[in-house]
């Protein structure tokens, strides 16, 4: 196919009427999709049924260590729940705290802890004149949500292929002691699909901030999440790494089987070193007299272990697997050699990340919408909201069936075509005032 930009004015106009005419059509068709966040379909949730048949009214309701999890007690989760979730992060159960059925939660809980009383004895930062967060973009619009709210300045760091830029990042808490975190999904990132390279993950544990209390957010969400048996990406342990590098408390990583099991009633952990987990409980014993342990034993007692974990992985990705694919070959297919667009192709996680022409994202996600396929807002993957370059739309495959993300994709490329036509037919007349203008 011939690339947009090497056709001329007559060819632009004629292919932007028969697109506009399509565009009407489709918009005819009622349809109805939402593919806007990475939510697990229900096929997914089905094969997880069955949890809900591992405990009943005559189960053993105690731990390997003889505590019954119906009663208060073991407020940072049972023994068994802890390895299970330490073996998804590759790390000790003894470094991990099970909490309730949401990282999100514990990470802003963690945001809000900071604020209010401070890291390991340092100042709260409500009492501090500024406080900055390192943002890689495009990244997560719920992390960047949980800064926001709290008031803390947000500061973007472009991602690359291997993760964050690293110069930068090296730079700026080097520099500045009021850069007190940085956000990070490193394994299948929210939304390209990358994962942290080892060289990328050993200079995050040699990093060395100017304030004490500076700490990576390490949001491990898709740590299991593979849609490729023989492509998974390999993450390298940043806990480890940072102990080594002298750096033990340098951490916080999260994760949960909120994708894994049920979205609404999984389980979610952090883990850290010793001197971050005794602060975190001495909170704790104030907030909680204990998270729901019956869920915890559940959940072990389904998936046993981490080969459990993995075995059920498998399955799940035979059924988003279909999705993703459905999507790439719509944007191949449409797509390829018009210069108008470039995707990613991740080996797994949740998502595809789109980059449009400049300055066409929100118009893309506006006609989409208005035809009936719901996609995440256009800049939301970008601190407050604002991608520089209006370009970056983020494609959530998980929840529509795979012909139902055909029909979406088809649609999705219908609008990319005609936003771009009409980007680039705005590039020539403004040109061609300008020349007249100068002339």
């Amino acid at each position: 196919m011939k690339a947009y930009q090497e056709m001329g004015k007559q060819e632009l106009t004629a292919l932007k009427t028969q697109l506009e005419a399509a565009y009407e059509d489709a918009k005819g068709k009622g349809l109805k999709l939402d593919m806007s966040r990475g939510k697990p379909g229900a096929s997914q949730l089905d094969l997880v049924s069955d949890m809900m048949d591992v405990l009943h009214s005559d189960s053993d309701m105690k731990t390997e260590n003889g505590f019954d999890v119906r009663n208060y007690g073991l407020m940072d989760g049972i023994p068994e729940a802890k390895r299970l979730m330490g073996e998804i992060m590759g790390v000790p159960g003894e470094n991990v705290i099970v909490c309730g059925n949401a990282s999100l939660s514990i990470m802003y809980d963690m945001i809000c802890r900071s604020v209010t009383h401070g890291v390991m004895g340092n100042t709260p930062w409500c009492r501090l004149d500024q406080v900055k967060f390192l943002c890689p973009a495009p990244g997560y619009d719920r992390h960047f949500a949980i800064t926001q709210h709290f008031g803390i300045e947000m500061i973007t760091v472009p991602m690359t292929p291997q993760g964050p830029d690293m110069d930068m990042v090296e730079r700026l808490v080097a520099a500045d002691e009021s850069i007190k975190g940085i956000w990070c999904v490193p394994k299948y990132s929210n939304p390209q699909g990358y994962t942290y390279s080892r060289e990328t993950v050993e200079r995050f544990a040699l990093l060395a901030p100017a304030a004490k209390d500076f700490r990576i957010y390490w949001d491990n969400a898709y740590a299991v999440h593979s849609l490729y048996e023989d492509r998974e990406d390999v993450l390298a342990e940043i806990l480890g790494l940072c102990e080594q590098a002298g750096n033990p408390d340098l951490v916080y990583e999260f994760c949960s089987t909120s994708k894994i099991s049920f979205a609404g009633a999984g389980i979610a952990a952090i883990a850290a070193s010793k001197a971050n987990l005794e602060e975190i409980r001495k909170s704790m014993t104030i907030q909680t007299i204990g998270y729901d342990k019956v869920n915890q034993l559940r959940h072990v007692r389904y998936f046993k272990d981490i080969n459990g974990i993995r075995e059920h992985m498998k399955q799940q990705a035979a059924q988003v697997r279909p999705k993703f694919e459905a999507v790439l070959k719509v944007l191949e297919r449409e797509l390829s050699g018009l210069g108008i667009g470039t995707w990613t192709n991740p080996n797994g996680g949740y998502f595809i990340s789109f980059d449009a022409l400049e300055g066409c994202a929100k118009k893309i996600v506006a006609r989409c919408k208005e035809a009936g396929v719901v996609l995440t807002g256009a800049g939301a993957t970008f601190p407050y909201g604002k991608d520089p370059l209006d370009s970056n739309i983020r494609i959530a495959p998980s929840f529509p069936t795979p012909e139902e993300m055909t029909m979406a994709t088809e649609l999705f490329v219908l609008c990319v075509k005609l936003a771009s036509v009409e980007k680039i037919l705005e590039e020539r007349n403004c040109e061609r005032l300008l020349c007249k203008c100068s002339a």
